[in-house]
């Protein structure tokens, strides 16, 4: 199926238009909607023809609500392709955050050689059972046979003299 299109010469071709926007022509009426020419083969000529005939609508508008059909499905199709997207970087964010828990050594006291008892003057947490050390809590600065980061305990994991 072949078309014919003509122009004067005295005309120029249309701007392109964004097809979101229907811009009122300057006496008030709405533009027409865009044409678009394609090619297909004859046996989906037909079949659109008789579908059409069936219907007993124009063939463009089939093809109009075909096409406007297919691209409300595909953008449903990508939605629930990102949410699944999403689901799984958060799943997977969650999964690494439980694995690095339980990768992450808590400081081993097996090297302590002793206690200096101190008030803490920053908030850090007791090496030993976890509980939350505040700022001016008595606690107990744990010595070891080698230097390294500090550990502290809280008083009631320090042992008593």
């Amino acid at each position: 199926m072949y078309h014919v299109v003509t122009q004067k010469p005295s005309e120029s071709p249309p701007p392109e238009e964004n097809p979101e926007t229907v811009e009122a022509a300057d006496d008030g009426e709405p533009k027409k909607e865009r044409v678009l020419h394609t090619r297909i083969p004859a046996v989906l000529e037909g079949e659109l023809k008789a579908a059409a005939r069936a219907l007993r609508v124009p063939v463009s508008n089939l093809v109009r609500t075909i096409l406007e059909d297919a691209v409300s499905i595909a953008d449903r199709a990508s939605e629930r392709v990102e949410d699944r997207l999403s689901r799984a970087a958060k799943t997977v964010h969650d999964e690494r955050g439980r694995l690095r828990s339980k990768v992450e050594k808590k400081p081993n006291l097996d090297d302590v050689v002793a206690y200096q008892p101190v008030v803490m003057a920053k908030a850090s947490d007791c090496a030993k059972c976890g509980a939350a050390l505040a700022e001016g809590d008595k606690a107990g600065l744990a010595v070891g046979e080698l230097p390294g980061v500090p550990r502290f305990v809280c008083a009631s994991c320090m042992p008593s003299a």
